[in-house]
């Protein structure tokens, strides 16, 4: 009796079938709005990018350990580098200056990179503050690849959308 249930409850083969072959880019066509696919990658790594720079300025000591000593005072840089990120991310809201903000959002990103291998090799166990343990000043350290490509990726996006 249960074998028999289970097999009236699934569905038809061709229905099946014809999942099988539908491209997954259907799927997602039919899920989301366009304006969500068009611009919701470059608004989210704005927020992104927007929660970093207001953290940068509302909270500088959490990042002075990231600037290496060889530049000097850290708070200027700490407090520049807030601006710019949320320069870039003000870049990404607007799709007319999206590709020049993703590519500065991508240079900003690597430009802080050094800061973040100080963070890390100036890491102990015995940190007070979470960005300063081990696991995650180290762990930070390949997230700057996605963020990277993310950044370059939403500028690509915004190039071809101009074109068209």
């Amino acid at each position: 009796m249960r074998i028999d249930a289970t097999v009236h409850a699934l569905p038809p083969p061709r229905t099946v079938a014809r999942a099988a072959t539908t491209p997954p880019e259907a799927y997602r066509d039919a899920m989301l709005p366009a304006a969500v696919r068009r611009h919701g990658p470059a608004l989210a790594l704005a927020a992104v990018l927007g929660t970093a720079g207001v953290l940068h300025l509302r909270r500088p000591a959490i990042f002075t350990p990231l600037i290496p000593r060889a530049l000097g005072d850290p708070e200027p840089w700490v407090l520049g580098s807030g601006v710019a990120e949320l320069a870039c991310a003000a870049a990404l809201t607007v799709p007319a200056t999206r590709r020049v903000g993703g590519l500065a959002s991508a240079a900003l990103l690597v430009g802080v990179f050094p800061g973040n291998v100080t963070m890390a090799l100036r890491s102990h166990h015995g940190a007070r503050h979470w960005s300063r343990k081990p696991a995650v000043a180290w762990g930070r350290l390949p997230l700057q690849v996605p963020l990277v490509a993310w950044a370059v990726a939403v500028s690509r996006s915004a190039e071809r959308s101009v074109r068209r």
